[in-house]
């Protein structure tokens, strides 16, 4: 089954495929296809993880990140409703 993300990038709307062997999560996938360097945002996210255990700050730090670098409305289609 297929996979694909719709997003805006400096407001212009966008539609990727996606497959979780190449990417993690759709944020590195949208990056990557920007061309975005993420070892900054990586390194920050993994500081995040080991001193806020349970809680939300990964989130709230990744969604800021990410407007910041211009994106929204990042969705993620599973499967192709037309091939059903």
């Amino acid at each position: 089954m297929a996979s694909k993300i719709t997003y805006k990038y400096k407001n212009v709307a966008k539609e990727i495929s996606f497959a979780y062997d190449k990417f993690h999560n759709m944020h590195e996938a949208v990056a990557a296809e920007e061309g975005i360097d993420l070892t900054h945002y990586l390194k920050m996210v993994q500081a995040i993880e080991m001193t806020s255990k349970g809680s939300s700050a990964v989130r709230n730090y990744r969604d800021a990140e990410f407007i910041k670098m211009g994106f929204s409305d990042l969705y993620f289609i599973k499967g192709d409703p037309k091939a059903e």
